[in-house]
């Protein structure tokens, strides 16, 4: 049937489309999808009540027997690593693209000799060259496996470094791994132990052709506030008035590079020059006697927030095995409703004009 509007050399108007919109359908009426599909696929979706479908019937079910050999795997496409001509936005560097979070138990060595197996999660980052699209996450996670079997230390994680700086072309690189390390402490005067878990963070940055290490701890205290105890010590004394001084749980994130050629610093090293700055960390098994013990060692110790800071930094001064540092401190009012919190520096590792706007939020400690 051949169906002519006028002249097919005029604009067709409504009344044309209508009719052949018309004709259309009842051809179809009668045809498999197959031939619809054979004259134009996008036919399908002006035909009332009719599925779209495709042409040719694709396969449904999972292809379980199927294996990708290396000549098929060639034929896939990388839009990752396509030409810069698909690059979106500036087309400038970015200094850190990767992964973050990424999991798996890994094993790290102990200051007494043994190992401790910990879930640990992994951000590995490599910087990207203004004309290269993007990079391929996957061979970060792939580097890191090669390695994962392995007892950490800097060294290892050095080894991972290279194998991902090399698989994708870049020159700068930072890999870190966070986790949850455990100490058994004994209680001040009953004899009970149990586990302290502190916040650890390994950091190994490679950037203008140096290398660093940095380890960061949180240490967790209690912060008597020195005008408080005054206070209260003078309302006894003057008015024969009860009163108590304010302290508060306190959070110090210890960042410190290690010093190359120096030595082993172990975690529990750090733990320990902490404890000795600030000895009125909190505590795990507690009994009566206990209790009384820490409120006479925090009356001992009372504390500013400045104090804090600096405290810390004597005891991070005193080691040679410790360069560049950085004491951050957030003493958690129980008398305010803010909090007060204290930085504290030493060389160009972490100098900086800036703060994370977050910072601080991020010293909540969660228990």
């Amino acid at each position: 049937m051949n169906v002519h509007s006028g002249d097919l050399r005029d604009t067709p108007d409504q009344s044309d489309a209508a009719e052949a919109l018309a004709v259309l359908r009842r051809w179809a009426s009668k045809a498999s999808a197959t031939e619809v599909a054979q004259l134009d696929p996008a036919i399908a979706r002006l035909l009332p009540e009719r599925q779209v479908q495709n042409y040719p019937d694709l396969k449904r079910q999972y292809p379980e027997e199927f294996e990708a050999d290396a000549g098929y795997r060639a034929t896939l496409p990388d839009l990752q690593n396509g030409p810069s001509s698909l690059i979106r936005g500036a087309q400038e560097q970015i200094q850190h693209v990767g992964i973050s979070n990424f999991r798996l138990p890994i094993r790290f060595h102990t200051r007494a000799g043994g190992d401790l197996t910990l879930e640990t999660s992994v951000t590995g980052t490599v910087s990207l060259d203004a004309e290269k699209k993007g990079i391929n996450m996957s061979r970060i996670m792939r580097s890191f496996y090669r390695h994962a079997e392995k007892t950490f230390s800097f060294e290892v994680m050095e080894a991972a470094l290279e194998d991902y700086l090399s698989d994708l072309e870049s020159g700068d690189a930072r890999l870190q791994m966070r986790f949850s390390f455990p100490v058994k402490v004994e209680s001040l005067r009953s004899g009970l132990s149990g586990y302290q878990y502190y916040d650890v963070a390994l950091e190994l940055v490679q950037t203008g052709g140096q290398r660093h290490s940095i380890v960061h701890l949180d240490y967790v205290y209690s912060s008597t506030c020195p005008c408080s105890l005054e206070l209260s010590e003078h309302a006894r004394q003057s008015r024969g008035q009860l009163a108590t001084p304010h302290s508060q749980r306190s959070v110090a994130r210890i960042s410190v590079q290690m010093e190359p050629g120096t030595g082993c610093l172990w975690f529990e090293d750090l733990i320990d020059h902490c404890r000795r700055a600030v000895p009125t960390e909190t505590q795990v098994m507690v009994k009566r006697e206990d209790e009384q013990a820490f409120a006479e060692l925090n009356a001992a110790n009372p504390i500013f927030v400045e104090d804090a800071a600096r405290l810390f930094c004597e005891a991070l001064q005193s080691d040679a095995r410790v360069g560049d540092f950085r004491v951050v401190a957030s003493h958690q009012e129980s008398l305010h409703s803010h909090d007060a919190v204290s930085v504290l520096t030493q060389g160009k590792t972490f100098a900086s004009q800036s703060l994370d706007p977050k910072l601080f939020s991020t010293l909540i400690h969660q228990g």
